[in-house]
C-alpha cells in the first residue's frame, strides 16, 4: 500500500469512527449501521491493522537486500575465510548483505561459532531465529 493510500484509508475509517461521511464531513443520520458498537469496533481493528500492516512494512524497509535468500557454497566458503582472517561480523555481515544475527546463526550451523559467543538472541539450533537465520 502506497503512503498516500494508507493516508486516506486511515482518514475515511477515522471520519466514520468519528461518524462523519469521509467526503463531506457531515454528520452520519443516528440511525447509520456506523453506530452499532461492533462496527466501530470492527473499524477501529482495521486501524490497528492498518498501523501494523505499516510499521511491518518500514521495519522490513531497514533489513539488508539479502534478508530471506539462500546461502550459496560460494558465499558459506567466503564467509568461513573472511572469519578465518578474523573480520568483524558487523562487516562481514555489510558484506554480505544480510543481519548480523543471520551471519551468527550460519556460523553456527556451520560449527565456527558456539552459542555462549553469539552477540544476537536466538540459536539456529535451539529452533529460535528468522526465515533467514534456517536457509
Amino acid at each position: 500500500m502506497s503512503a498516500s493510500n494508507y493516508k486516506r484509508s486511515m482518514q475515511v475509517l477515522q471520519a466514520l469512527i468519528e461518524g462523519v461521511d469521509p467526503d463531506t464531513g457531515t454528520e452520519l443520520p443516528a440511525d447509520t449501521v456506523l453506530n452499532r458498537v461492533d462496527v466501530v469496533r470492527a473499524l477501529l481493528t482495521a486501524v490497528e491493522a492498518l498501523d501494523s500492516v505499516t510499521a511491518r512494512a518500514l521495519r522490513r524497509a531497514q533489513l539488508p537486500d539479502g534478508v530471506g535468500k539462500r546461502w550459496s557454497d560460494t558465499e558459506e566458503q567466503e564467509l568461513k575465510e573472511e572469519i578465518g582472517r578474523g573480520v568483524p561480523i558487523p562487516v562481514v555481515a555489510t558484506k554480505h548483505n544480510r543481519t548480523v544475527r543471520a551471519i551468527e546463526s550460519r556460523l553456527e550451523r556451520m560449527g565456527l561459532l558456539r552459542p555462549d559467543q553469539r552477540t544476537t538472541s536466538g540459536s539456529f539450533l535451539s529452533g529460535f531465529g528468522t526465515k533467514e537465520d534456517k536457509q
